[in-house]
């Protein structure tokens, strides 16, 4: 660039595409502006040159001048590269005008932040951009890029993977007619090619989410639980956080339900057995954990699915915003499926974990008007998706919600006894086959494989002894085989 041309981009004041500072002192301010002009409609950033009366001036340019220009621009993220100019003004001794010109056509990973904020141009001023702004360009840059569940990994290695919740997830899309039996027959690597998770035996990111150890789990594959004590977070009573695949986490979640929330009793008519649910719906809850799941931000390493149960309501929240053109209003009617993550949640319905496709609310809302409890809520904001289930059992709770739960959990087997008639066939159980059932009244959505992991079998013995109780009609399995629930009958 020439003085000439420099004299013909200044001419007419500052505008929405042109800034203009008298030195590298207002360099911070400088570098929001860069941002602005990257989120917006590009624009020339011009040191040495006042505002108010145009008078190029220059500065003088150093080397350390040239390192904070430098420090200043790697506080920008996305990271981006920037050719900077030094215009010399040969009347003026050793000064320089410092350019830098923004193209936003080079860059497509809008929106971008300056030291952790996003900024805008509004006219000729920089403005720091709205919360509504800033997500609708986050849904822009997102459906434009390749979804992270079909990234190729080349870092995932059959090692650091589960077979046996492969297998266990391809036996059951099998059973339901969803994948072909020829599948059964293949080696694990080729069933994740059938399945379109990998790509010539490298794996992409769905890979992680489905399948891979808690040993091998990154970071954002982590469930957050907290049970609080009151209505806010200020004293909780158990706090802990599960790492590991998606099914797991479902394990983990589920448990943590029927832990922290109460058991309500009901004699069916006709029946003298006792039918026991939780005061906000199994279902219902089971649908909601399942579809944060599925349809969270795994990009986003830094959030976390989080169960928050208080005692007057129960919330479950995950990082997600709704597609294009979708409405929360639109969510709450009868609507196709928007799945963020599709091949995530295709390989969840082959085993049996999502039944439907875009009903996931009005599933969540039938289950509680048949339970006679308040429809849940939905609300998104600030990047995230959060369902609250008000709990009918709000004033019970409050009396000793601490208490009751270690009474239920350590008087899991009496409870077993007061529903037998002669307690004989209890005598005659083994030590092994008294935990399984301890673990099924405690959860009964517990899996085989947090069974034998806790009763320190393998999974081959533990199912022999899960199939004798069953044999001898003191456990039964209601619902899917993957997904459903154990039911303790004596």
């Amino acid at each position: 660039m020439t003085i000439e041309e420099l004299k013909v981009l200044i001419h007419g004041d500052e505008t929405r595409t042109l800034e203009l500072k008298k030195t590298t002192d207002e360099l911070k301010e400088g570098m929001r502006t860069v941002c602005a002009f990257l989120n917006t409609s590009g624009g020339w950033l011009l040191f040495g040159i006042a505002p108010t009366t145009l008078e190029i001036t220059g500065q003088r340019v150093t080397d350390n001048t040239r390192r904070e220009l430098a420090h200043e621009l790697t506080k920008i993220e996305p990271a981006i590269s920037v050719e900077v100019e030094y215009v010399s003004l040969n009347d003026k001794g050793d000064n320089s005008v410092i350019a830098l010109h923004i193209e936003p056509s080079d860059y497509n990973d809008a929106p971008y932040v300056y030291d952790g904020r996003p900024y805008y141009r509004v006219e000729s001023t920089t403005k720091v951009m709205p919360q509504s702004m800033y997500q609708e360009l986050l849904r822009k840059r997102d459906n434009q890029r390749q979804l992270w569940e079909e990234e190729l990994n080349p870092n995932i290695q059959l090692v650091h993977l589960d077979e046996d919740t492969v297998l266990r997830v391809v036996r059951a899309g099998v059973e339901a007619g969803r994948i072909s039996e020829r599948i059964l027959h293949k080696e694990i690597d080729e069933i994740l090619e059938t399945m379109h998770l990998s790509v010539s035996r490298q794996m992409k990111n769905a890979v992680l989410a489905l399948f891979v150890k808690e040993q091998h789990a990154p970071i954002q594959m982590q469930l957050r639980m907290a049970r609080f004590k009151g209505t806010t977070k200020q004293e909780f009573i158990d706090n802990r956080r599960a790492t590991g695949n998606i099914f797991h986490l479902y394990d983990e979640g589920m448990s943590f339900f029927f832990k922290h929330l109460n058991v309500s009793g009901t004699f069916v008519d006709g029946q003298a057995e006792r039918v026991e649910s939780l005061t906000i719906p199994y279902k219902a809850l089971r649908e909601c954990l399942l579809n944060a799941l599925a349809h969270r931000i795994y990009r986003q390493p830094s959030s976390f699915i989080s169960i928050a149960i208080y005692d007057d309501r129960v919330e479950v929240e995950n990082s997600g915003i709704l597609p294009d053109g979708v409405s929360l209003a639109d969510l709450m009617k009868p609507h196709s499926s928007h799945a963020q993550n599709p091949l995530i949640a295709q390989v969840m319905y082959f085993g049996k974990y999502l039944e439907t496709w875009g009903r996931g609310i009005e599933l969540m809302k039938e289950q509680c008007e048949e339970a006679h409890v308040a429809a849940p809520q939905f609300c998104v904001e600030a990047g995230c998706f959060r369902v609250t289930f008000l709990r009918p059992d709000n004033a019970a709770v409050q009396a000793g919600v601490q208490e009751g739960d270690n009474k239920r959990v350590q008087g899991g087997m009496a409870g077993v006894q007061q529903r037998g008639t002669t307690g004989e066939q209890l005598l005659n159980l083994s030590e092994t086959d008294r935990l399984i059932l301890e673990l099924m009244t405690q959860n009964p959505s517990v899996s085989v494989s947090a069974i034998a992991q806790k009763i320190k079998l393998t999974r081959k013995n533990t199912y022999k002894h899960i199939s004798s109780l069953q044999e001898k009609n003191i456990v039964a399995r209601e619902g899917p085989k993957y997904g459903g629930i154990w039911k303790v009958l004596i």
